[in-house]
């Protein structure tokens, strides 16, 4: 099947555990943030979000790191662009027992709190969870800082030679930021706007919390490509 007919298929936060075709290794990569509800990126542009695998036969958890970069609206396309650094742990799902919150409700206890042990396997079963789910460290001064975020669905083929690769992510609220929703696209020029508007409107046939926040977003400004109404 062909990424111009392939399924979109999305998953709602509070899925622990997801049947995701999740290729970790694939998953890596830089990924242009194209569509947002955080409200930051509405004065920024250029938004990118690169992943590079840490994990080793001799780590205890799956791990990668995390680099944001940007440019305000005002710099020009060619100039130096900002850096937020950070690391990304594999998060389990809570027992039956445990879980006494959702993701973005403001519980002491999500489905977060418990990391996974490295695996070569990814494949989803019912007692080890999709690789899915994260917990974001920042890292230098902003060591301080955390969220947690997952994967709501993606493309079939996520390699970064593939330019019609996308994905969907959710992330909590924090001290800093409100919960939101990005759509990630391999190519800057982002995926079709049809697509675009499938995934939005798969994401508003989840309801809840993300519905809401779906309704909110907007198209992230890149150099060179025209932005959409």
């Amino acid at each position: 099947m062909s990424e111009a007919t392939e399924t979109i298929i999305l998953f709602p936060p509070d899925s622990h555990n997801p049947p995701i075709d999740l290729n970790l290794d694939e998953f890596m990569g830089t990924w242009h943030v194209t569509h947002s509800t955080l409200p930051l990126w509405k004065s920024r542009k250029d938004v990118t979000i690169t992943y590079a695998l840490k994990t080793s036969p001799s780590d205890e958890t799956v791990k990668f790191d995390d680099v944001v970069e940007y440019r305000s609206k005002l710099d020009s396309p060619s100039s130096i662009r900002s850096r937020v650094v950070g690391i990304d742990t594999l998060m389990a799902a809570p027992d039956a027992n445990t879980l006494t919150g959702t993701p973005g409700s403001g519980s002491s206890k999500s489905a977060f709190d418990t990391p996974v042990l490295a695996t070569h396997d990814t494949t989803p079963t019912a007692s080890k969870p999709a690789q899915t789910r994260y917990k974001w460290r920042g890292k230098g001064w902003l060591m301080i800082a955390s969220s947690r975020w997952q994967l709501l669905g993606c493309s079939r083929d996520l390699s970064p030679e593939n330019s019609a690769a996308w994905a969907v992510t959710y992330f909590e609220k924090t001290l800093f930021t409100p919960a939101g929703l990005d759509i990630y696209s391999r190519a800057a020029q982002g995926v079709p706007a049809h697509v675009v508007q499938e995934i939005v409107g798969k994401v508003k046939a989840l309801g809840g919390d993300v519905a809401t926040l779906a309704e909110g977003i907007f198209e992230v400004e890149r150099s060179g490509h025209d932005v959409g109404p």
